[in-house]
């Protein structure tokens, strides 16, 4: 009984005074070993160079116009849909036009957050070669095509914009990406040749083990419902996959 009456003495003191001892143990963690970085190429200069305002034409021809060509913006990229260095880009997932604001708004932000040292930038699209024309304010209609106004660069869904490599993890420029992924005129995402892969190899399952056999292809192909009275042409190209 005066044992215990002890101890129990003993633990309120100990908790009014809140005397609590620290004790350093010594624990087991586990790193994982750092990524090996084998036939990084090297070059001069890493940042994004300075993409040109509008075309550079001989003097002696007229710079000429265009119309709108919005099939230029439609559809899926069929060429330059593809990783060259198998590391880190910014992809477009739908279409649209490319101004020189927004080539710069990407040089000036990949170039200010990247780290020069380790990785470096490179564009995937060229700079702004068609002619965007506008009349003036308060002009009537007719008197011929107004003047050009500016130049863009179209873009198809799919489509790589600016690619990042180097020795560098996907983490340390998913940040700065993704900032120039919101600012641009179109949606767009930031991935990597793992995220790439990963989404090919589940197309392809999803593909080979559906069980439902009314596909949107099959579908479309068939007429079931007299849906060919009001599909637009496109549907019938990709199928319900892009507008």
């Amino acid at each position: 009984m005066w044992c215990l009456k002890t101890v129990s003495q003993l633990f309120k003191n100990s908790i009014t005074s809140a005397n609590v001892n620290y004790n350093c143990v010594a624990g087991l963690k586990y790193f994982p070993p750092p990524v090996k970085y084998e036939n990084i190429e090297k070059v001069d200069r890493p940042k994004l160079r300075i993409m040109e305002r509008m075309p550079q034409l001989p003097p002696n021809l007229r710079p000429p116009k265009m119309q709108k060509r919005l099939r230029y913006m439609r559809g899926p990229e069929l060429v330059h849909n593809q990783l060259l260095h198998k590391q880190y880009a910014i992809i477009a997932t739908g279409g649209g036009r490319l101004r020189w604001g927004h080539y710069e708004m990407m040089r000036l932000t990949i170039g200010r957050k990247m780290n020069v040292n380790t990785m470096f930038a490179t564009w995937r699209v060229p700079a702004p070669w068609q002619p965007i024309t506008k009349k003036g304010q308060g002009q009537r209609m007719g008197g011929g095509k107004g003047a050009i106004d500016h130049y863009v660069t179209p873009i198809k869904a799919g489509r790589v914009i600016v690619e990042i490599a180097g020795k560098c993890e996907f983490i340390e420029c998913k940040g700065f990406l993704q900032q120039v992924a919101n600012q641009l005129p179109f949606q767009a995402k930031v991935v990597s040749q793992q995220m790439l892969d990963e989404q090919q190899v589940e197309e392809e399952q999803l593909a080979r083990e559906n069980q439902n056999p009314f596909t949107m292809k099959y579908v479309i192909q068939n007429n079931l419902n007299g849906c060919h009275r009001w599909l637009s042409p496109v549907d019938h190209k990709w199928f319900g996959k892009h507008l």
